[in-house]
């Protein structure tokens, strides 16, 4: 039996072994990929979750601590809001006085609070009748208020 390439035999084995090469490689290379996106996705998974451990890991530190050192405490549902006062807090201040105002003013205001205590999102700047600015934080447990003076200079934070 001649089974030379150019033979019939010869060129019906070729293709026989052609057809059974793809059909079985087909599949290899296909697990291969599926294997090495499953590898791929279970680090993303792993390096996610380590950094966000790390992030919260960070952030839980004690509330007194950062609010006594100017600092935001982030939101944490079910966790009071500490009653830490800092710096100069307008005499006779409650909450919700003052006139809502928008503007250069307020952005001036707004940009001088968040840069003394970034986090949290202002929802509204107040122009009190001592000619300071009540900037209202939320999203954060503390601070709630910061107090902007005239020259756009942070004086307190409740």
């Amino acid at each position: 039996m001649d089974t030379s390439p150019t033979s019939p035999t010869g060129l019906r084995t070729a293709s026989i072994i052609r057809r059974l090469t793809a059909s079985h490689l087909k599949p290899t290379i296909l697990s291969r990929h599926k294997l090495t996106t499953s590898i791929a996705t279970g680090a993303t998974v792993i390096v996610l979750a380590s950094g966000g451990y790390a992030i919260a890991d960070s952030s839980s530190s004690s509330s007194t601590n950062a609010a006594t050192a100017g600092k935001v405490i982030p939101f944490q549902h079910g966790a009071p809001s500490p009653a830490t006062k800092l710096g100069q807090i307008p005499a006779g201040f409650k909450d919700g006085s003052g006139t809502l105002i928008s503007g250069t003013a307020a952005n001036k205001a707004k940009a001088a609070a968040v840069a003394a205590y970034p986090g949290g999102t202002v929802d509204r700047v107040a122009l009190l009748s001592d000619g300071e600015y009540n900037v209202h934080i939320i999203g954060v447990n503390w601070p709630h208020h910061v107090f902007v003076n005239q020259n756009f200079k942070v004086v307190g934070a409740e």
